[in-house]
């Protein structure tokens, strides 16, 4: 989904890692994260809520999120999701 993403800016080539940042190192901007939140929306549906997960952290937290905190979030988010 990330790929998709940074394709759209011709940023395919990029590496991505658990550490890289949103923001500072892929520079997407809030509207990206918008984006997103759909493309984890179509793919798990309601079992990961992206915008809640962002609603709950700070301005400063978000501009440091990175691509290993999110995937932590989709893994537990899904595995809460199969216990239920």
């Amino acid at each position: 989904m990330l790929a998709t993403l940074l394709d759209e800016y011709g940023l395919d080539d990029v590496e991505v890692r658990m550490e890289t940042t949103f923001n500072r190192d892929l520079e997407l901007e809030s509207i990206d994260l918008v984006t997103l939140a759909g493309l984890l929306e179509e793919r798990y549906g309601d079992r990961v809520n992206f915008a809640e997960f962002l609603a709950g952290m700070e301005f400063d937290e978000i501009i440091e999120l990175t691509v290993g905190r999110l995937v932590e979030h989709v893994v537990q988010s899904l595995e809460v999701a199969e216990a239920g």
